[in-house]
């Protein structure tokens, strides 16, 4: 984890210094009170219901060897922070000291870097990565959902010092946010997975979205340069139709080198003759950067993680890692959890949970998946309402419940409020049943309705946003048996 001496925290992050010891070593950073340890540095975020800046006094109490405010601090805190030995600054911005804070620190760990960024598959990308990276480097990686302009710079403070490759997540919501994020990671090589509709409601269009996502390379360098003894490299799909604009727009003019994944034989690293078993996981030919081919397999569910496992494999290869290597670790992957996971109801039936997040692309992926699953009941998915699509929320949401009908499943339920609704009619609208096609309100009552009806025999699809919670119908239909 970071370590830094108080003196220099000022050069670095230009936060105001107002007391302190200035020889005392800084070890660790957090932005929640209750996780200070002895030498955190503690940030305080202001905030429209909690303010951390009110947090100070027990952040120094616990430990704190510094604490960042975003606010004046009061005579009575300077008394705390003498007595305790802990040093006080004031930021302008909370969000801009953390990003200062972690590009200063991953400038002193000499370490690789790669960026994943995308409209989705981002995190199976980079958990696929990080398990081929491993078999070579001390890896550290984004964990959960800290991708953002806080969770990533706290990443790579997190980060022990002999780290030789970090692999970080960076999402956004705005025009922006991915530059800022890149010009602190500063990565040698980045992941483009896709550019989808995830975020269209906050850009609006497609285009905008790959302008968003080609901020990533902001904070590359160009590839002439040799940073760190490796030639920058951007990786993107051969096959998605914004990844000539990304190369003539971006990446030719910041002189970086393209790889193409993908699926045709023209793709510098390709998959072909892909195959789904009866267990849900694909097998199928690869053909490396080098020309070797060779063919294998996935241990998790789903076609559409095959881009994301040629991604990773992509850079892995360039980095070192073997041919068998890969294979073998294509084998026995094992994904952040509610993304595409497997799992067994109490009841028996099987019970596909990707509550983690959802779009109109991973939608469809996903009830592909459902009814490519072998199954001897019935095919049911419980389908969750997709967030920030803006003002084309009610179109992808009636284009999932129609894609859903043509699937010809036993069951929809469709849960949330109008958006929900619009999906579960649009199911309805083309020609699925209409006692075969279920709107609850919220996910209570959905557990409530159909948590206890499924059978043994039954396959079943969890998926929506996050924010609408499916996860805990998953807790509640699934034992503790994976």
């Amino acid at each position: 984890m970071v370590e830094i001496a108080v003196k220099f925290l000022e050069r670095v992050t230009g936060a105001r210094p107002y007391t302190g010891n200035a020889d005392r070593v800084c070890r660790g950073c957090v932005i929640d009170s209750r996780e200070v340890e002895q030498d955190s540095i503690f940030v305080a975020f202001p905030g429209e219901r909690v303010d951390g800046n009110d947090y100070a006094p027990q952040a120094i109490e616990a430990g704190a060897a510094a604490v960042i405010l975003t606010r004046e601090p009061s005579r009575k805190l300077i008394r705390l922070a003498d007595d305790h030995e802990c040093a006080v600054f004031v930021a302008d911005d909370a969000e801009e000291f953390l990003l200062r804070l972690a590009q200063g620190y991953r400038a002193r760990m000499k370490c690789t870097v790669i960026a994943v960024t995308g409209s989705v598959g981002k995190t199976t990308t980079k958990d696929i990565l990080s398990a081929l990276l491993a078999t070579h480097y001390r890896v550290h990686a984004t964990q959960g959902n800290y991708n953002n302009l806080i969770g990533m710079p706290l990443t790579i403070l997190s980060a022990p010092k002999n780290t030789q490759v970090l692999v970080l997540e960076m999402g956004m919501n705005s025009f922006g946010e991915i530059e800022r994020l890149s010009r602190c990671a500063q990565p040698t090589y980045a992941i483009i997975t896709k550019v989808g509709t995830s975020h269209i409601g906050m850009l609006g269009s497609r285009e905008n979205i790959a302008r968003a996502k080609a901020e990533v390379l902001a904070g590359m360098p160009a590839s002439s340069e040799n940073f760190e003894g490796h030639h920058s490299l951007l990786v993107l799909n051969g096959e998605d139709d914004y990844t000539p604009f990304i190369i003539e727009h971006f990446a030719r003019p910041a002189g970086v080198d393209v790889l193409l994944a993908g699926t045709s034989e023209d793709d510098d690293v390709w998959a072909r003759d892909i195959q789904v078993g009866a267990d849900g996981c694909a097998e199928f030919d690869i053909m490396l950067e080098n020309g070797s081919q060779y063919h294998t397999g996935l241990s998790i569910t789903g076609a559409q993680a095959v881009p994301n496992a040629l991604y990773a494999a992509a850079v892995a290869h360039r980095l070192g890692v073997a041919q068998y290597e890969i294979d073998q670790v294509f084998h026995e992957l094992r994904l952040t959890g509610h993304r595409q996971e497997l799992r067994r109801a109490a009841s028996g039936a099987r019970v596909v949970d990707d509550s983690y997040n959802a779009s109109p692309e991973s939608m469809a992926a996903g009830l592909d998946l459902l009814c490519g699953l072998d199954a001897t009941g019935r095919r049911v998915a419980v389908l969750g309402e997709m967030g920030e699509l803006g003002d084309e929320a009610p179109r992808f949401h009636e284009l999932v419940g129609a894609y859903a009908a043509a699937k010809k499943l036993d069951q929809l339920v469709c849960v949330g409020g109008e958006l929900a609704g619009r999906m579960a009619a649009a199911a309805r609208l083309m020609g699925m049943p209409e006692d075969r096609v279920s709107h609850m309100p919220d996910t209570a009552s959905a557990l409530a309705r159909w948590g206890s009806t499924f059978s043994a025999t039954d396959m079943v699809l969890v998926k929506g946003s996050h924010a609408v919670g499916l996860d805990r119908f998953v807790e509640g239909v699934c034992a503790d048996v994976r």
